[in-house]
Protein backbone atom coordinates (compact mmCIF):
# COMPACT_ATOMS: atom_id res chain seq x y z
CA UNK A 1 0.00 0.00 0.00
CA UNK A 2 1.25 3.50 -0.84
CA UNK A 3 2.45 5.46 2.17
CA UNK A 4 0.19 8.41 1.27
CA UNK A 5 -2.84 6.12 1.24
CA UNK A 6 -1.82 4.64 4.57
CA UNK A 7 -1.52 8.08 6.15
CA UNK A 8 -4.69 9.56 4.66
CA UNK A 9 -6.64 11.44 7.33
CA UNK A 10 -3.95 11.06 10.00
CA UNK A 11 -2.64 14.28 11.55
CA UNK A 12 1.08 13.98 10.83
CA UNK A 13 4.08 15.70 9.32
CA UNK A 14 5.95 13.83 6.58
CA UNK A 15 9.63 14.63 6.15
CA UNK A 16 12.37 13.17 3.97
CA UNK A 17 13.39 12.75 0.35
CA UNK A 18 10.15 11.04 -0.61
CA UNK A 19 7.84 13.62 0.87
CA UNK A 20 5.16 12.64 -1.61
CA UNK A 21 5.08 9.29 0.18
CA UNK A 22 4.68 7.26 -2.98
CA UNK A 23 6.77 4.30 -1.85
CA UNK A 24 5.03 0.99 -1.22
CA UNK A 25 4.75 -0.12 2.40
CA UNK A 26 5.04 -3.90 2.60
CA UNK A 27 4.48 -4.35 6.31
CA UNK A 28 4.20 -2.71 9.73
CA UNK A 29 6.37 -3.39 12.77
CA UNK A 30 6.89 -1.74 16.15
CA UNK A 31 9.70 -4.18 17.06
CA UNK A 32 12.89 -3.49 15.10
CA UNK A 33 13.73 -7.21 15.18
CA UNK A 34 10.65 -7.93 13.06
CA UNK A 35 11.33 -5.32 10.39
CA UNK A 36 11.78 -6.49 6.81
CA UNK A 37 12.65 -4.54 3.63
CA UNK A 38 9.90 -2.06 2.73
CA UNK A 39 8.38 -1.96 6.23
CA UNK A 40 7.03 1.00 8.16
CA UNK A 41 8.67 1.01 11.60
CA UNK A 42 6.65 2.62 14.40
CA UNK A 43 8.79 3.80 17.31
CA UNK A 44 6.80 3.45 20.53
CA UNK A 45 7.86 4.91 23.86
CA UNK A 46 7.19 2.07 26.29
CA UNK A 47 7.48 1.65 30.06
CA UNK A 48 10.83 -0.15 29.88
CA UNK A 49 12.40 1.09 26.65
CA UNK A 50 12.00 3.64 23.86
CA UNK A 51 11.51 2.51 20.27
CA UNK A 52 13.42 5.55 19.05
CA UNK A 53 16.59 3.89 20.33
CA UNK A 54 16.13 1.15 17.73
CA UNK A 55 15.49 3.26 14.64
CA UNK A 56 18.95 2.54 13.23
CA UNK A 57 18.34 -1.21 13.71
CA UNK A 58 15.04 -0.87 11.84
CA UNK A 59 16.73 1.02 9.00
CA UNK A 60 19.48 -1.57 8.79
CA UNK A 61 16.76 -4.25 8.45
CA UNK A 62 15.25 -2.38 5.48
CA UNK A 63 12.60 -0.03 6.90
CA UNK A 64 11.72 2.67 4.35
CA UNK A 65 9.67 4.85 6.70
CA UNK A 66 9.62 5.54 10.41
CA UNK A 67 6.72 6.87 12.46
CA UNK A 68 7.56 8.55 15.76
CA UNK A 69 6.83 11.46 18.03
CA UNK A 70 10.28 12.73 17.09
CA UNK A 71 11.59 14.02 13.75
CA UNK A 72 14.45 11.83 12.59
CA UNK A 73 17.78 13.21 11.49
CA UNK A 74 18.33 10.51 8.85
CA UNK A 75 17.76 11.92 5.37
CA UNK A 76 17.43 8.69 3.42
CA UNK A 77 13.95 7.75 4.64
CA UNK A 78 10.50 9.16 5.18
CA UNK A 79 10.04 10.37 8.74
CA UNK A 80 6.43 10.59 9.89
CA UNK A 81 5.94 12.69 13.00
CA UNK A 82 2.73 12.11 14.97
CA UNK A 83 1.58 13.26 18.38
CA UNK A 84 0.38 9.82 19.50
CA UNK A 85 2.16 6.87 17.82
CA UNK A 86 -0.09 4.31 19.55
CA UNK A 87 -3.26 5.89 18.14
CA UNK A 88 -1.68 6.35 14.72
CA UNK A 89 -0.51 2.72 14.69
CA UNK A 90 -4.09 1.54 15.19
CA UNK A 91 -5.27 3.70 12.29
CA UNK A 92 -2.59 2.64 9.81
CA UNK A 93 -2.85 -1.02 10.86
CA UNK A 94 -6.60 -1.08 10.29
CA UNK A 95 -6.10 0.42 6.84
CA UNK A 96 -3.10 -1.73 5.89
CA UNK A 97 -4.89 -4.96 6.79
CA UNK A 98 -8.13 -4.00 5.05
CA UNK A 99 -10.38 -3.33 8.08
CA UNK A 100 -10.78 -7.06 8.89
CA UNK A 101 -13.14 -6.40 11.81
CA UNK A 102 -15.77 -5.36 9.28
CA UNK A 103 -15.87 -8.97 8.00
CA UNK A 104 -16.21 -10.66 11.39
CA UNK A 105 -18.75 -10.83 14.19
CA UNK A 106 -16.62 -9.05 16.82
CA UNK A 107 -17.06 -9.93 20.50
CA UNK A 108 -15.01 -8.14 23.16
CA UNK A 109 -14.88 -9.42 26.74
CA UNK A 110 -13.62 -7.32 29.63
CA UNK A 111 -13.69 -7.52 33.42
CA UNK A 112 -11.34 -8.70 36.15
CA UNK A 113 -12.20 -12.40 36.23
CA UNK A 114 -13.81 -14.91 33.87
CA UNK A 115 -12.66 -13.57 30.50
CA UNK A 116 -10.63 -16.61 29.45
CA UNK A 117 -13.29 -19.16 30.37
CA UNK A 118 -15.89 -17.17 28.46
CA UNK A 119 -13.72 -17.23 25.31
CA UNK A 120 -13.77 -21.04 25.42
CA UNK A 121 -17.52 -21.14 26.01
CA UNK A 122 -18.20 -18.63 23.23
CA UNK A 123 -15.87 -20.46 20.86
CA UNK A 124 -17.78 -23.70 21.48
CA UNK A 125 -21.16 -22.03 20.88
CA UNK A 126 -20.07 -20.07 17.78
CA UNK A 127 -18.46 -23.09 16.13
CA UNK A 128 -21.68 -25.08 16.60
CA UNK A 129 -23.68 -22.17 15.20
CA UNK A 130 -21.74 -22.20 11.93
CA UNK A 131 -19.78 -19.07 12.86
CA UNK A 132 -16.24 -20.48 13.25
CA UNK A 133 -14.46 -18.39 15.85
CA UNK A 134 -10.96 -17.08 16.23
CA UNK A 135 -9.82 -16.21 19.74
CA UNK A 136 -7.33 -13.69 21.13
CA UNK A 137 -6.92 -14.38 24.82
CA UNK A 138 -4.68 -14.88 27.82
CA UNK A 139 -3.74 -18.48 27.04
CA UNK A 140 -3.19 -18.25 23.29
CA UNK A 141 -4.24 -16.75 19.98
CA UNK A 142 -6.03 -19.43 17.96
CA UNK A 143 -8.17 -19.87 14.86
CA UNK A 144 -8.71 -22.88 12.65
CA UNK A 145 -5.58 -25.01 12.86
CA UNK A 146 -3.44 -22.05 13.96
CA UNK A 147 -2.41 -21.50 17.57
CA UNK A 148 0.42 -19.64 19.29
CA UNK A 149 1.12 -18.70 22.94
CA UNK A 150 -0.13 -15.28 24.01
CA UNK A 151 2.59 -12.90 25.26
CA UNK A 152 -0.18 -10.44 26.25
CA UNK A 153 -3.89 -10.87 26.90
CA UNK A 154 -4.55 -8.27 24.20
CA UNK A 155 -1.66 -7.64 21.78
CA UNK A 156 -0.68 -4.30 20.25
CA UNK A 157 -3.06 -2.94 17.61
CA UNK A 158 -0.74 -3.85 14.72
CA UNK A 159 -0.84 -7.48 15.88
CA UNK A 160 -4.59 -7.42 16.51
CA UNK A 161 -5.37 -6.23 12.99
CA UNK A 162 -2.83 -8.62 11.43
CA UNK A 163 -4.31 -11.61 13.25
CA UNK A 164 -7.89 -10.56 12.47
CA UNK A 165 -6.90 -10.29 8.81
CA UNK A 166 -5.48 -13.80 8.92
CA UNK A 167 -8.68 -15.04 10.55
CA UNK A 168 -10.65 -13.67 7.61
CA UNK A 169 -8.27 -15.35 5.15
CA UNK A 170 -8.80 -18.65 6.97
CA UNK A 171 -12.59 -18.29 6.71
CA UNK A 172 -13.38 -17.50 10.33
CA UNK A 173 -16.74 -15.80 10.71
CA UNK A 174 -16.35 -14.43 14.23
CA UNK A 175 -13.65 -13.25 16.61
CA UNK A 176 -13.68 -13.36 20.40
CA UNK A 177 -11.22 -11.04 22.14
CA UNK A 178 -10.24 -10.73 25.77
CA UNK A 179 -9.89 -6.97 26.12
CA UNK A 180 -7.74 -5.99 29.08
CA UNK A 181 -7.88 -2.65 30.87
CA UNK A 182 -4.30 -2.03 29.74
CA UNK A 183 -5.38 -2.58 26.13
CA UNK A 184 -8.24 -0.12 26.47
CA UNK A 185 -6.06 2.49 28.17
CA UNK A 186 -3.27 2.14 25.59
CA UNK A 187 -5.47 2.05 22.49
CA UNK A 188 -4.69 -1.52 21.43
CA UNK A 189 -8.26 -2.06 20.15
CA UNK A 190 -8.79 1.47 18.85
CA UNK A 191 -10.94 1.60 15.74
CA UNK A 192 -12.29 -1.93 16.05
CA UNK A 193 -16.04 -2.10 15.47
CA UNK A 194 -17.24 -4.49 18.17
CA UNK A 195 -20.71 -5.96 17.82
CA UNK A 196 -21.01 -7.35 21.35
CA UNK A 197 -19.17 -6.01 24.40
CA UNK A 198 -19.33 -8.19 27.49
CA UNK A 199 -18.61 -7.19 31.11
CA UNK A 200 -17.91 -9.89 33.73
CA UNK A 201 -17.10 -8.13 37.01
CA UNK A 202 -14.69 -5.66 38.57
CA UNK A 203 -12.58 -6.53 41.59
CA UNK A 204 -9.27 -5.24 42.90
CA UNK A 205 -6.45 -5.76 40.40
CA UNK A 206 -3.93 -3.77 38.34
CA UNK A 207 -3.96 -0.83 40.75
CA UNK A 208 -0.22 -0.54 40.15
CA UNK A 209 -1.24 0.71 36.68
CA UNK A 210 -4.63 2.39 37.23
CA UNK A 211 -4.04 3.63 40.82
CA UNK A 212 -7.72 3.68 41.82
CA UNK A 213 -10.75 1.46 41.28
CA UNK A 214 -12.52 4.36 39.57
CA UNK A 215 -9.69 4.69 37.03
CA UNK A 216 -9.73 0.91 36.54
CA UNK A 217 -13.49 1.03 35.93
CA UNK A 218 -13.26 3.94 33.51
CA UNK A 219 -10.71 2.00 31.46
CA UNK A 220 -13.07 -0.98 31.22
CA UNK A 221 -16.02 1.29 30.44
CA UNK A 222 -14.37 2.51 27.23
CA UNK A 223 -15.33 -0.75 25.53
CA UNK A 224 -18.99 0.09 26.15
CA UNK A 225 -19.08 3.84 25.77
CA UNK A 226 -17.39 3.42 22.37
CA UNK A 227 -19.92 0.77 21.31
CA UNK A 228 -21.96 2.40 18.57
CA UNK A 229 -23.45 1.68 15.13
CA UNK A 230 -20.79 1.56 12.41
CA UNK A 231 -20.38 0.25 8.91
CA UNK A 232 -21.83 -3.17 9.71
CA UNK A 233 -25.55 -3.84 9.78
CA UNK A 234 -25.35 -6.00 12.91
CA UNK A 235 -27.00 -4.33 15.94
CA UNK A 236 -24.79 -3.58 18.94
CA UNK A 237 -25.23 -5.25 22.31
CA UNK A 238 -23.73 -4.59 25.75
CA UNK A 239 -23.83 -7.76 27.86
CA UNK A 240 -23.51 -6.77 31.52
CA UNK A 241 -23.42 -8.62 34.85
CA UNK A 242 -25.75 -6.56 37.03
CA UNK A 243 -25.06 -8.66 40.12
CA UNK A 244 -21.81 -6.70 40.16
CA UNK A 245 -22.14 -3.16 41.53
CA UNK A 246 -19.79 -1.79 38.89
CA UNK A 247 -21.91 -3.56 36.28
CA UNK A 248 -25.01 -1.68 37.44
CA UNK A 249 -23.13 1.59 37.04
CA UNK A 250 -21.85 0.53 33.62
CA UNK A 251 -25.34 -0.32 32.36
CA UNK A 252 -26.32 3.31 32.91
CA UNK A 253 -23.44 4.58 30.76
CA UNK A 254 -24.32 2.70 27.57
CA UNK A 255 -25.94 5.04 25.08
CA UNK A 256 -25.83 3.55 21.58
CA UNK A 257 -26.25 -0.18 22.15
CA UNK A 258 -28.90 -2.51 23.53
CA UNK A 259 -28.11 -3.51 27.12
CA UNK A 260 -28.68 -7.17 27.99
CA UNK A 261 -28.30 -7.98 31.69
CA UNK A 262 -27.36 -11.31 33.23
CA UNK A 263 -26.90 -12.65 36.74
CA UNK A 264 -28.25 -14.92 39.45
CA UNK A 265 -29.99 -12.46 41.77
CA UNK A 266 -33.02 -10.31 41.04
CA UNK A 267 -34.55 -10.36 37.58
CA UNK A 268 -31.84 -9.87 34.95
CA UNK A 269 -32.85 -10.74 31.41
CA UNK A 270 -30.66 -13.85 31.37
CA UNK A 271 -30.35 -15.68 34.68
CA UNK A 272 -29.72 -19.02 36.37
CA UNK A 273 -32.12 -20.84 38.68
CA UNK A 274 -31.92 -24.11 40.66
CA UNK A 275 -28.10 -24.24 40.74
CA UNK A 276 -26.58 -27.54 41.89
CA UNK A 277 -22.90 -28.43 42.12
CA UNK A 278 -21.08 -31.77 42.28
CA UNK A 279 -17.61 -33.12 41.55
CA UNK A 280 -18.76 -33.72 37.96
CA UNK A 281 -19.82 -30.15 37.25
CA UNK A 282 -22.69 -27.73 37.75
CA UNK A 283 -26.36 -27.92 36.80
CA UNK A 284 -28.74 -24.99 36.50
CA UNK A 285 -31.78 -23.81 34.62
CA UNK A 286 -30.99 -21.13 32.06
CA UNK A 287 -33.81 -18.57 31.94
CA UNK A 288 -33.86 -16.14 29.03
CA UNK A 289 -36.44 -14.31 26.90
CA UNK A 290 -35.95 -17.10 24.33
CA UNK A 291 -37.03 -19.79 26.82
CA UNK A 292 -35.92 -22.02 29.70
CA UNK A 293 -33.44 -24.91 29.40
CA UNK A 294 -31.55 -27.10 31.86
CA UNK A 295 -27.77 -26.85 31.44
CA UNK A 296 -25.24 -29.49 32.54
CA UNK A 297 -21.98 -27.56 32.74
CA UNK A 298 -18.70 -29.48 33.01
CA UNK A 299 -17.20 -26.58 34.95
CA UNK A 300 -17.28 -26.24 38.74
CA UNK A 301 -18.52 -23.35 40.83
CA UNK A 302 -20.96 -20.48 40.86
CA UNK A 303 -18.39 -18.21 39.18
CA UNK A 304 -18.58 -20.50 36.14
CA UNK A 305 -22.38 -20.22 36.15
CA UNK A 306 -21.82 -16.48 35.67
CA UNK A 307 -19.41 -17.24 32.82
CA UNK A 308 -22.00 -19.51 31.20
CA UNK A 309 -24.73 -16.86 31.59
CA UNK A 310 -22.51 -14.21 30.02
CA UNK A 311 -21.81 -16.48 27.07
CA UNK A 312 -25.47 -17.40 26.68
CA UNK A 313 -26.59 -13.76 26.80
CA UNK A 314 -24.02 -12.80 24.18
CA UNK A 315 -24.84 -15.70 21.86
CA UNK A 316 -28.60 -15.23 22.15
CA UNK A 317 -28.19 -11.53 21.36
CA UNK A 318 -26.29 -12.53 18.23
CA UNK A 319 -29.34 -14.54 17.11
CA UNK A 320 -28.01 -18.02 17.91
CA UNK A 321 -30.82 -20.47 18.81
CA UNK A 322 -31.23 -21.42 22.46
CA UNK A 323 -30.70 -25.13 21.73
CA UNK A 324 -27.37 -24.39 20.06
CA UNK A 325 -26.32 -22.18 22.97
CA UNK A 326 -27.03 -24.94 25.50
CA UNK A 327 -25.21 -27.53 23.40
CA UNK A 328 -22.20 -25.24 23.11
CA UNK A 329 -22.10 -24.66 26.86
CA UNK A 330 -22.38 -28.35 27.66
CA UNK A 331 -19.79 -29.49 25.11
CA UNK A 332 -17.20 -26.80 25.86
CA UNK A 333 -13.79 -28.23 26.76
CA UNK A 334 -12.10 -27.73 30.08
CA UNK A 335 -10.04 -24.57 30.13
CA UNK A 336 -6.28 -25.04 30.66
CA UNK A 337 -5.22 -23.90 34.11
CA UNK A 338 -8.75 -23.20 35.32
CA UNK A 339 -9.63 -25.74 38.03
CA UNK A 340 -7.60 -28.20 35.97
CA UNK A 341 -7.30 -31.60 37.64
CA UNK A 342 -3.92 -33.32 37.82
CA UNK A 343 -4.33 -37.08 37.94
CA UNK A 344 -1.65 -39.69 38.67
CA UNK A 345 -3.63 -42.35 40.53
CA UNK A 346 -3.46 -40.55 43.89
CA UNK A 347 -6.24 -40.95 46.51
CA UNK A 348 -6.83 -37.18 46.76
CA UNK A 349 -7.59 -34.38 44.32
CA UNK A 350 -5.09 -31.86 42.94
CA UNK A 351 -6.24 -28.88 40.90
CA UNK A 352 -4.32 -26.04 39.25
CA UNK A 353 -5.99 -22.65 38.81
CA UNK A 354 -5.02 -19.22 37.51
CA UNK A 355 -6.75 -17.35 40.38
CA UNK A 356 -4.51 -14.38 41.12
CA UNK A 357 -6.91 -11.89 42.73
CA UNK A 358 -8.62 -12.19 46.10
CA UNK A 359 -12.05 -12.43 44.44
CA UNK A 360 -10.95 -15.16 42.02
CA UNK A 361 -9.22 -17.09 44.81
CA UNK A 362 -12.32 -16.84 47.00
CA UNK A 363 -14.52 -18.09 44.13
CA UNK A 364 -12.31 -21.10 43.49
CA UNK A 365 -11.98 -22.00 47.17
CA UNK A 366 -15.75 -21.68 47.65
CA UNK A 367 -16.36 -24.00 44.69
CA UNK A 368 -13.93 -26.58 46.05
CA UNK A 369 -15.33 -26.44 49.59
CA UNK A 370 -18.76 -27.33 48.23
CA UNK A 371 -17.26 -30.68 47.23
CA UNK A 372 -16.84 -31.42 50.98
CA UNK A 373 -13.15 -32.40 51.01
CA UNK A 374 -11.62 -33.84 54.18
CA UNK A 375 -9.17 -30.94 54.06
CA UNK A 376 -8.52 -28.12 51.61
CA UNK A 377 -4.81 -27.36 51.21
CA UNK A 378 -3.83 -24.29 49.20
CA UNK A 379 -0.53 -23.26 47.61
CA UNK A 380 -0.37 -19.68 46.31
CA UNK A 381 1.75 -16.56 45.97
CA UNK A 382 1.49 -13.07 44.48
CA UNK A 383 3.30 -11.54 41.54
CA UNK A 384 6.06 -9.01 42.01
CA UNK A 385 6.05 -5.50 40.52
CA UNK A 386 2.26 -5.60 40.57
CA UNK A 387 -0.56 -4.27 42.74
CA UNK A 388 0.56 -4.72 46.36
CA UNK A 389 -2.85 -3.88 47.83
CA UNK A 390 -4.37 -7.23 46.87
CA UNK A 391 -1.69 -9.31 48.63
CA UNK A 392 -3.08 -9.12 52.20
CA UNK A 393 -6.58 -9.68 50.82
CA UNK A 394 -5.42 -12.88 49.12
CA UNK A 395 -3.79 -13.97 52.37
CA UNK A 396 -7.08 -13.42 54.18
CA UNK A 397 -9.07 -15.34 51.57
CA UNK A 398 -6.68 -18.29 51.43
CA UNK A 399 -6.35 -18.89 55.17
CA UNK A 400 -10.04 -18.23 55.90
CA UNK A 401 -11.24 -20.76 53.35
CA UNK A 402 -8.47 -23.39 53.55
CA UNK A 403 -7.48 -25.85 56.24
CA UNK A 404 -3.82 -25.17 55.54
CA UNK A 405 -1.97 -22.76 53.26
CA UNK A 406 1.52 -22.72 51.83
CA UNK A 407 2.53 -19.15 50.94
CA UNK A 408 5.08 -19.32 48.17
CA UNK A 409 6.58 -17.39 45.27
CA UNK A 410 4.68 -16.66 42.05
CA UNK A 411 6.50 -14.45 39.52
CA UNK A 412 8.55 -12.25 41.87
CA UNK A 413 10.13 -10.34 38.97
CA UNK A 414 12.40 -7.64 40.43
CA UNK A 415 10.89 -7.77 43.93
CA UNK A 416 12.29 -9.68 46.87
CA UNK A 417 10.06 -12.77 47.40
CA UNK A 418 10.39 -12.31 51.18
CA UNK A 419 8.84 -8.85 50.87
CA UNK A 420 5.92 -10.22 48.85
CA UNK A 421 5.30 -12.95 51.42
CA UNK A 422 5.35 -10.39 54.24
CA UNK A 423 2.65 -8.39 52.43
CA UNK A 424 0.53 -11.55 52.22
CA UNK A 425 1.09 -12.29 55.91
CA UNK A 426 -0.32 -8.89 56.87
CA UNK A 427 -3.76 -10.12 55.78
CA UNK A 428 -3.33 -13.48 57.49
CA UNK A 429 -2.45 -11.83 60.80
CA UNK A 430 -5.54 -9.63 60.58
CA UNK A 431 -7.54 -12.85 60.81
CA UNK A 432 -5.38 -14.15 63.69
CA UNK A 433 -4.68 -17.30 61.70
CA UNK A 434 -1.73 -19.63 62.05
CA UNK A 435 -2.78 -22.32 59.55
CA UNK A 436 -0.01 -21.53 57.10
CA UNK A 437 3.67 -21.91 56.31
CA UNK A 438 5.91 -19.82 54.09
CA UNK A 439 7.97 -21.86 51.61
CA UNK A 440 9.29 -19.47 48.98
CA UNK A 441 10.63 -22.16 46.65
CA UNK A 442 7.49 -22.88 44.61
CA UNK A 443 8.47 -26.42 43.67
CA UNK A 444 9.22 -27.26 47.29
CA UNK A 445 5.90 -25.75 48.38
CA UNK A 446 3.98 -27.86 45.86
CA UNK A 447 5.90 -30.99 46.85
CA UNK A 448 5.25 -30.39 50.56
CA UNK A 449 1.51 -29.84 49.98
CA UNK A 450 1.21 -33.03 47.93
CA UNK A 451 3.09 -35.12 50.50
CA UNK A 452 0.89 -33.63 53.21
CA UNK A 453 -2.35 -34.62 51.44
CA UNK A 454 -4.34 -37.69 52.44
CA UNK A 455 -7.34 -39.54 51.04
CA UNK A 456 -10.29 -37.21 50.48
CA UNK A 457 -8.24 -34.00 50.57
CA UNK A 458 -8.10 -31.36 47.83
CA UNK A 459 -4.86 -29.55 47.01
CA UNK A 460 -5.27 -26.25 45.16
CA UNK A 461 -2.21 -24.79 43.42
CA UNK A 462 -3.24 -21.24 42.55
CA UNK A 463 -1.93 -18.19 40.76
CA UNK A 464 -0.15 -19.38 37.62
CA UNK A 465 -2.64 -21.74 35.98
CA UNK A 466 -1.69 -22.33 32.35
CA UNK A 467 1.61 -20.43 32.57
CA UNK A 468 4.73 -22.42 31.74
CA UNK A 469 7.32 -20.07 33.20
CA UNK A 470 8.43 -18.23 36.30
CA UNK A 471 9.97 -14.75 36.16
CA UNK A 472 12.72 -14.25 38.72
CA UNK A 473 14.65 -11.01 38.38
CA UNK A 474 15.23 -10.55 34.67
CA UNK A 475 15.21 -14.30 33.98
CA UNK A 476 12.25 -16.25 32.58
CA UNK A 477 12.67 -19.90 33.49
CA UNK A 478 10.52 -22.89 32.59
CA UNK A 479 8.04 -23.69 35.34
CA UNK A 480 4.70 -25.43 35.00
CA UNK A 481 2.54 -26.08 38.07
CA UNK A 482 0.88 -29.07 36.41
CA UNK A 483 4.21 -30.68 35.51
CA UNK A 484 5.61 -30.12 39.00
CA UNK A 485 2.48 -31.53 40.64
CA UNK A 486 2.53 -34.60 38.43
CA UNK A 487 6.21 -35.17 39.23
CA UNK A 488 5.51 -35.45 42.97
CA UNK A 489 2.21 -37.26 42.51
CA UNK A 490 4.11 -40.09 40.83
CA UNK A 491 6.15 -40.44 44.01
CA UNK A 492 2.94 -40.59 46.07
CA UNK A 493 1.45 -43.21 43.73
CA UNK A 494 4.59 -45.36 43.90
CA UNK A 495 4.57 -45.15 47.69
CA UNK A 496 0.89 -46.18 47.89
CA UNK A 497 1.47 -49.11 45.52
CA UNK A 498 4.47 -50.24 47.58
CA UNK A 499 2.40 -50.18 50.77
Amino acid sequence: MKLTSLLHGIDCTLNGPQVQGEQDIKGIAYDSRLVKPGFLFIALAGHHTDGNKFVNDALAAGATAVMSQEKLTQEAISSIVVENPLAAMAQVSSRFYGHPDKNLLMIGITGTNGKTTITYLMESILNRAGLPAGVLGTINYRYGEHSCPAPNTTPQSADVYRILSDMVKHEQKSAVLEVSSHALSLGRVSGIEFDCALFTNLTRDHLDFHHTMEEYFQAKAKLFTNLAPGKKSFPKFAIINTDDQWGKTLAGLVRQATVVTYGIHGKPQVRAEYIRSSSKGTEFVLVAPQGHRKVHLQLLGQHNVYNALASAACALSAGIPLETVVEGLEKAPHVPGRLEKVEAGQPFTVVVDYAHTDDALMNVLTALKKLSPSRLITVFGCGGDRDRSKRPLMGEAATAQSDFVFVTSDNPRSENPDRIALDIEVGIRRQHRNNYQVILDREQAIATAIHMARKGDIVLIAGKGHETYQIIGDQKIHFNDTEIARKYLRDVHKHNVAI
